[in-house]
């Protein structure tokens, strides 16, 4: 199994706090399109961030298949609507929760 990072670059510093309603619907339906990666365990941490520029979203999800991985991400709701985009990197060692 293979941990990556998954981050959700807004389309402005503040989107976290300002969202329109329908880039809140938007939101609703892409943390929706994660939530089986929630109930299966794989994501480790999914969320708003808030940090010194703004804000950004944030996923670690465990999962042995990148290429599955990032199809799904680019079926994404925020993608395919062009709300946001996803950026997806692979740690490359340290330590994530045992199971």
């Amino acid at each position: 199994m293979t941990t990556f990072v998954l981050r959700l670059q807004a389309p402005r510093p503040n989107f976290a706090l300002d969202m329109s309603d329908e880039e809140r619907e938007i939101m609703g339906r892409h943390a929706a399109h994660w939530q089986p990666y929630i109930d299966s365990g794989r994501m480790v941490v999914f969320g708003p961030v808030l940090d010194e520029t703004g804000s950004f979203g944030l996923g670690v999800i465990e999962a042995a298949d990148e290429a599955e991985l990032r199809a799904f991400a680019a079926a994404d709701p925020v993608v395919t609507t062009g709300t946001a985009h996803l950026l997806i990197g692979t740690m490359l060692a340290g330590f994530v929760r045992p199971g």
